[in-house]
Order: C-alpha cells, then structure tokens, then sequence
C-alpha cells in the first residue's frame, strides 16, 4: 500500500542495494525518523528471497505469530495451560493484532520484546527458578532489540512496569532484587546491542550535537537531534515539526480498547475479581500485567498518540483476561451472554448493509464511492471516515462472509457452555478477519498506486514527477524501483532530510515543473485527481495527456503515448 508500508518496504531495498545500513533513505533523501530493525528484518528476508511485496511483510508475519505464541507460554508458565491457552486465543483473535500488522509498522515486533522482556523479568526473580541468570540476559537484550525498533519506549515500557512492580512489592531498595536483574551486565549487553548503530548514524550525519529544543522550517541539526529530541521529545510535549501526525482524543483512545480487544473485551469486568496480590506466580504475573497495562495508557494519555501505541499492554490484558476466563464465575457468562448478543447486532447490521446495497450500482473502483476527509488521515484508521451508503456495494461479498461469521457465532455462542463458547468466538474472529482481508483487496486501487506503476513501467521512458508528498505515492517508488522529481516535495517526512547539506537535487517547484514538462522530452506526472485543474492552469490542458488512472489517482504526459516526443500529433490525444 502507500504511505508507511511502500516506504518501509523501499528503505529496506535501499539499505540492500546501497550497503548503507546505517542511514535511511527515501529518494535519495536522509530520512531519520525511524529506529532500523525492521528494516534490517526485511532486507535480510529480500536477501534471501528476493525483492516483492510479500517478502516485506515476513518479519511483521512472523512476529505477530510469535507474540501469540509467547503469550499463551507466559500464561501456561504464570496460571496453567487453560488459562495460557486462552492468553493466546485472546491475543490471537483480537481485532487490534489483526489490524494493526496489516501495515508495515514495528509495533507488534516492540510488542513482542517487551513481554518477553517481562516474562524473563519475573523468571529472574522467581525463586523457583534454575537459570536466573540467563533470564536477566533476557531482558537485557529484549531492551537492547527495542531501542533498536521504537527507541526510547522500547526500554522505557519494560523498566517503568518493572519499577512500579518492585516498588509495590517492597524490592525496590533490595539487594538480592538487584543481584538478580545483573543491571551492570545487563547495560553491556544493552549498549552492545544498541549503541553501535546510534554511533554510527550520528557520525554519518553530523552535526553531532545541537543544543535547541526549537524545531521549525528549514533547520538541520543533524541526526542525534533529531531522533532523540524532535523525535521522542517534541512529540511527546506535541511540538515536533513537521507536524505530520494528529492525536486521538483521550476518551477515544481509552474506550478503543473495547475495540481492539474485542471480541474478548466482554470479559473485562472479571479482570476485577482476580488476586493481584504477589504471594504466587499468578499474582505476581497479574500485579505486573497491570502495571505495565496502566503505565501505558496513562503515558500515552499525556502525550500525542496513534490508535495502535498502545499495542504493547496487549500482552498483558491478554493475560489477565486468559486468567479470568479460567477461572470462570458470573461475570465470565455474563460476558458470553453479552457477546453472542453483540455478534447477532453486528450480524444484522452487515445484512442490512448487504440487501441496502445489493441493487446499487459499482462501477469502476471504490475511490469513486468515497467521501474525502483530509483532515482526518493524520490518524492511522482516517480512511475509515471516507465510508458512505454507496462505498459498500463494492464490499457485498465482504459484508456476506462478516454476517455469516457474526450470525454464525451469535447461534454458537447463545448455544455453547462458556469454554467451548470461547472457540466459537475465535471461529467466528477468523471468518470474519477472512471477510476483512476480502475488503482490504477492495480498497487496493484506493490504498495503492500499483497499477499506476505497472502503467508506467509498460510506457516509454520519461522523467517521472511525483506530485507533492512522496508518502502519498510511495508505492510507485517500491514496483518501479526508481527515483523522482517530487513537485513540491519538501513535505512532512522529508522536509527535514530536505535540508541536509547532502540532500539530492530532486525537489522541482511550480516554475521548475513547468519548464521541465513544456520540454520536447518526455515527462510523467503521478498526482491525483483533484490536482488536475492545477495542473492545467500551469501547462494547459492540451499537454496534459492521460496515461493510467486508478483509485483516485492519475499517471499523466506531456506527449500522449504513441507519438514521439517533438511529433505533431494528427489528432491531439488529451487528457
């Protein structure tokens, strides 16, 4: 898709091709927003497998798979296999896992080394224990690897939930505590891990320290400045500039979790009839689960923040809801008794949507159902307030599968004792996640340019301008392999990089535009529709011809395919 996952996926080639592993590039652009893990993951599966779309996605795959895993064994180990095994299903099933690894983001690999890191906490200090020691290295390295995919929070989530754990629990101040946890051996193995890459990109790309916490248009100070300070300071007090982000609102963020937990969110309410008392294994693993889970969202409720921040107290209401439903009890049938009535309204909804839209008519792509709500996709689900009435009949047989699952698992649920209600709903997760997957290649034409870029890649060569935001196009740049001009392009991301002493020649204004396209050379243009008429009011309609359109967007030429550059056209073939 465009936007994050084309840009993931093409710096990972970039860090391939180039043998720079060091400093991210976009175009030729410095880009050092991001921690390099992820990309490193992917270049190494590209290494092997080769460059496609589907190589890119491995890592997040993988670790999505992994951290069910790790949460149905941290349960197992904390409160017994049932209770592990629900863990898992929760974490398995639940909308936000599946959401949020649709797209190229190191959230859930972040996700993954913090609870391990949190398991190899409590197995360090268990008593039981036979190799504490190995757990410390654990955690220590479970810190280092998080440095290396979200920076700061990667350590900062683990040890604030283990410090709030110890002092509650009176082992703060004690020695034997930290005996356990080797802090010593654990920061060399931290610095080890994490502190060459840090060195080297600020070494690469000086100047090396800035002393302002100022941030504005057309400022460069380097890496170090920017990663840490404008990166995590700034944006945490929400004056980083760019500012290409928006904020959840705060309520919204908190109730979303009913969401992103569903379906097993239902069982909330039982979380409050559980012991945290540490005098167990159980307790301990509670007490620090909701530790962590509260540090999160209360961090997160005083800073600027993303629907899927909170991906890493997953995990732990994972684990608490695993434990819950266990244990059983009143409010575990209510919660069934309440789900299979939530899925019976979610499945006569997507009827109704069904029959309401099953006559409309669904010519050409989605992107022409679609509302338009810029101000919106700041926000990572934006999109989603683009949905009108006449969008879902491109999304009738979606909407058939998800009634089918939801009134499936209504009849399932209603019907079954709570244990085996609890399969049926993580049945009725995956048919729907099935009708889910079936929408997302609906919305393909409008969430890629890949079929602008197999357009392109099929016509005659030609400078080729990107217009505006290179986010916004940026799976052109991942299919076709290739740098651009990008017609004001110091924009969001690559502002900053924009204005780096090494920055390429590759930001064209309005007049470079302009005169570069009423050139006898051929020239191409990707922008979307509702750019047209200002295209046309700088170079004029009549060299404006039509190559490739899709989702919204257009693939434009000054020469119409077919005649040669400085040939007069017969009849003029216009856009």
């Amino acid at each position: 898709m465009d936007d994050v996952d084309a840009v993931q996926a093409q710096i990972a080639r970039n860090m391939l091709t180039s043998g720079d592993w060091v400093t991210d590039r976009l175009d030729g652009v410095v880009y050092l927003e991001k921690a390099p893990l992820i990309y490193w993951a992917m270049a190494v599966g590209y290494a092997i497998f080769g460059v496609h779309d589907w190589v890119a996605r491995i890592p997040v795959a993988l670790s999505a798979m992994a951290l069910c895993l790790l949460t149905a064994a941290f349960g197992a180990w904390a409160f017994g296999k049932r209770a592990g095994f629900y863990a898992g299903l929760c974490m398995a099933t639940c909308i936000g896992l599946f959401l949020f690894t649709r797209v190229l983001i190191p959230d859930v690999m972040l996700t993954f080394t913090v609870a391990l890191g949190l398991w190899a906490f409590l197995r360090a200090l268990d008593e039981e224990e036979p190799h504490p020691r190995f757990w410390a290295f654990v955690l220590a390295a479970n810190l280092g690897l998080g440095l290396l995919l979200k920076s700061l929070i990667g350590v900062l989530f683990p040890l604030a939930a283990g410090v709030i754990y110890l002092w509650i629990t009176h082992q703060l101040f004690s020695a034997n505590t930290w005996r356990k946890l080797r802090p010593f051996s654990g920061l060399l193995i931290i610095l080890l891990i994490a502190a060459p890459w840090h060195m080297l990109a600020t070494l690469r790309n000086p100047p090396y320290f800035a002393f302002t916490l100022h941030s504005g248009a057309g400022q460069y100070h380097g890496f170090l400045w920017f990663f840490f300070i404008n990166e995590q300071l700034l944006r945490f007090l929400n004056l980083r500039y760019p500012r290409d982000y928006n904020t959840v609102p705060r309520l919204y963020f908190w109730l979303l979790h009913l969401v992103w937990l569903f379906p097993w969110s239902v069982y909330l309410p039982a979380i409050a009839k559980l012991s945290f008392k540490p005098v167990d294994r159980a307790g301990r693993t509670r007490l620090l689960a909701l530790c962590l889970t509260g540090f999160v969202l209360i961090f997160f409720t005083f800073s600027t923040t993303q629907e899927y921040y909170s991906m890493p107290c997953y995990p732990a209401l994972a684990l608490l809801l695993g434990s819950a439903m266990a244990m059983g009890g009143d409010w575990i049938r209510r919660g069934t008794r309440s789900l299979a009535v939530i899925a019976a309204g979610a499945g006569l909804i997507t009827l109704a949507l069904f029959f309401l839209t099953r006559n409309l008519p669904a010519p050409g792509d989605i992107s022409q159902a679609l509302s338009q709500h810029p101000g919106a996709y700041k926000l990572s689900l934006g999109h989603m307030q683009d949905l009108t009435l006449a969008s879902f009949a491109y999304l009738r047989m979606p909407l058939l599968v998800a009634a089918i699952a939801f009134c499936l698992g209504a009849l399932t649920i209603w019907k079954f004792a709570s244990q085996r209600a609890f399969l049926a709903a993580a049945l009725m997760m995956v048919l729907f996640f099935h009708a889910a997957r079936m929408a997302m290649a609906v919305f393909d034409p409008f969430m890629s340019s890949r079929p602008l870029a197999e357009a392109l890649l099929k016509s005659p060569d030609g400078t080729l301008i990107i217009d505006h935001h290179y986010y916004t196009f940026s799976s052109i740049f991942f299919y076709m392999n290739r740098t651009a001009l990008l017609r004001n392009g110091r924009f969001f991301n690559l502002e900053y990089g924009a204005y780096a002493p090494d920055a390429p020649d590759v930001f064209i204004d309005d007049a470079q535009f302009k005169n570069l396209w009423l050139k006898p050379e051929r020239a191409y243009i990707v922008a979307k529709q509702s750019v047209v008429p200002q295209l046309e009011s700088l170079v004029g309609a009549a060299d404006l011809s039509l190559v490739a359109e899709s989702g919204g967007k257009v693939v434009l030429t000054n020469h119409p395919i077919g005649i040669s550059p400085g040939e007069t056209p017969k009849t003029a073939a216009v856009f």
